[in-house]
């Protein structure tokens, strides 16, 4: 039976009985997993590993739809053209085998090497809960994150050298690659040029590996940031038609890629509901995790509070549009 589009959840390391529980509870069926902690000494993740995950999520009637990011260390001389590049495609095509063999769909990746940046201290919201925030003047004297700096044609040359290779073993092994944005996505961060912060950055990527089997990992934050919600609507007008955006992260902020926080997902500059029309309009089959939530008063490490509450929120907007589709 086709399946519509959907909420899940992710953005866990760690699958306990207590957290095939809690997806369940919230009325999920699909989940993901950021770069979850399994042996890796050997830089790829294997077969009886990957498959001990997928036979957990079987047990607890769960579709384990991603495995989003490996370490950075698995292929970071791939990203900047290190010596070791040439090991580390090895080791990042043996793990894409991996993953089709034991029947994981989706490998999320993006084109990072200094990771995800914000800006200290958090964001006080509504009733004192906290929000991460970046504000691009805080980093202008950061140091370089490595020896030297790399521009944008060396991070697009390397990016291609890397998709080139990876992408056709993903297209036999059945796997599909998802790329995440930058995250600010600002031109430059730690002397490292970021590729993909812009519309026509993504539109380049996916015209120069056009395949079934490479797509998006659609953080909406991200869009949200690179142009609020009208950059949102145009990133689904263009891509979900194609079948480009494998999956969302749905979450928003307030303010623009050089200064932003992140925020509630009912208080944030996207209109949501406009988002879930879109996107059924457009036929988005795929699913949708909520994704950087407030830490809330009494919450845990990894927020269950504020996930269920952005759960609840995405599951009731998809019932209402359903419904006044049927009416």
């Amino acid at each position: 039976m086709p399946l519509s589009m959907r909420v899940g959840l992710g953005q866990f390391n760690e699958l306990t009985d207590e957290m095939c529980q809690f997806i369940k509870q919230m009325g999920c069926d699909d989940f993901l997993m950021n770069t979850p902690k399994l042996p890796g000494d050997e830089g790829h993740w294997k077969v009886d590993d990957l498959a001990a995950l997928k036979a957990k999520a079987d047990a607890y009637d769960l579709r384990l739809m991603a495995l989003e990011n490996v370490p950075i260390p698995f292929y970071l001389d791939i990203m900047l053209g290190g010596p070791e590049k040439e090991a580390q495609l090895a080791n990042m095509i043996t793990t894409v085998r991996n993953m089709g063999q034991v029947g994981i769909p989706i490998l999320g990746y993006h084109w990072i090497p200094v990771g995800v940046w914000r800006t200290q201290e958090p964001e006080t919201l509504r009733g004192g809960a906290r929000g991460t925030r970046f504000d691009l003047q805080a980093h202008a004297e950061a140091p370089l994150n490595f020896d030297r700096v790399y521009s944008e044609q060396q991070m697009w040359d390397n990016y291609c050298w890397y998709l080139e290779r990876l992408l056709p073993v993903a297209e036999r092994a059945g796997v599909r690659l998802a790329l995440h944005p930058d995250d600010p996505p600002v031109p430059a961060l730690g002397g490292v040029a970021r590729l993909f912060g812009t519309f026509e950055g993504f539109k380049k990527a996916m015209d120069t590996f056009d395949s079934p089997n490479h797509g998006l990992d659609f953080c909406m934050g991200c869009w949200s940031e690179m142009g609020g919600h009208d950059n949102v609507m145009r990133g689904f007008d263009a891509f979900v038609p194609d079948g480009k955006i494998a999956y969302i992260h749905f979450r928003d902020v307030r303010g623009t890629r050089e200064c932003f926080h992140e925020c509630f997902i009912d208080e944030g500059q996207v209109d949501t509901y406009a988002v879930v029309q879109r996107l059924k309009q457009l036929g988005f089959d795929g699913f949708m995790i909520p994704d950087h939530v407030p830490a809330t008063v009494g919450d845990s490490g990894w927020h269950h509070r504020g996930r269920a509450h952005c759960v609840g929120f995405m599951q009731a907007m998809i019932q209402a549009v359903d419904r006044q589709e049927a009416a």
